[in-house]
């Protein structure tokens, strides 16, 4: 491994942590990893726990959010699956769920943090603790919504998502993009790659290599075009200690721009199905 960049825990701690490019995976790795992981968690504005609306950037993620969510749903629509099982994994508040169930999935889904499962019961969704947790079953579709760069054992839980997907089944992940012009722009003060909570940073080449030896290959990439309006925002913030709400939006829509000729986008939906 060698060294790519050298970032801060921005949002809470302003401790400072290397990104560790592994070759193999044309991807990165946050060094060191925390003993005490969860603790970086434990912030009352940590934003995909909360429902909550106090600042202009709570509002503007929650509008995303709910516009994002039926984009979400209408997309496992479109996959040809034997059935409409979904199991979602890092299900926050259990937005997404509520929405797959009022188009008909069989939802279940799995959430570590405690106060995020507490307000997924307020919305009558009832999230398991852990993938243990979860019936001895096979899905049609599993998803990770910016979850797969928060696991700590990368390739054991690659392994255990794979064995709980039908044969055909999809995988749908999404997760921010390294090689993106707004993650290019701000350097280390790029919000996505949100220090320690995020353990890896991918490129589309990273999912491509990481999942083929689970025959999960990739079928289908997909921009999430809003990702690069908030990630700015943030990573203005960040840099400037400002709300810079119109550089931002230009950064934001210049890497879209850009990503039109490169493919490369802030953040990506990664469609991989499951073959024999």
């Amino acid at each position: 491994m060698s060294r790519y960049l050298t970032t801060k825990d921005y949002f809470n701690t302003y401790e400072e942590f290397h990104l560790e490019y592994v070759t193999e995976l044309d991807m990165l790795q946050t060094y060191p990893v925390p003993k005490n992981l969860n603790t970086y968690y434990d912030h009352p504005e940590y934003i995909s726990h909360t429902d909550s609306k106090k600042t202009l950037i709570n509002k503007i993620y929650q509008v995303i959010k709910y516009y994002s969510l039926n984009k979400k749903v209408r997309l496992i629509k479109k996959l040809r699956t034997t059935e409409k099982t979904i199991l979602d994994i890092g299900a926050g508040t259990g937005d997404f769920l509520k929405y797959a169930q009022k188009d008909g999935w069989e939802i279940h889904g799995v959430e570590p943090n405690k106060q995020a499962r507490l307000k997924a019961l307020t919305k009558e969704i009832t999230l398991k603790e852990s993938p243990a947790d979860i019936p001895e079953e096979k899905f049609d579709v599993i998803t990770l919504w910016h979850v797969l760069e928060h696991l700590p054992d990368l390739k054991t839980e690659i392994s255990n998502i794979q064995k709980k997907l039908k044969l055909n089944g999809y995988l749908v992940i999404a997760v921010p993009n390294y090689k993106s012009y707004d993650a290019k722009h701000y350097k280390q003060f790029w919000a996505a790659y949100d220090t320690p909570r995020h353990l890896w940073h991918f490129s589309k080449e990273s999912i491509n290599r990481l999942f083929k030896p689970y025959k999960l290959h990739l079928v289908q990439t997909k921009p999430m075009l809003f990702d690069s309006f908030y990630v700015s925002l943030l990573s203005e913030k960040y840099k400037t200690g400002k709300n810079n709400y119109i550089k931002a939006f230009l950064i934001g829509l210049t890497s879209n721009f850009k990503g039109l000729f490169t493919k490369e986008y802030s953040s990506h939906i990664y469609i991989l199905q499951k073959s024999k």
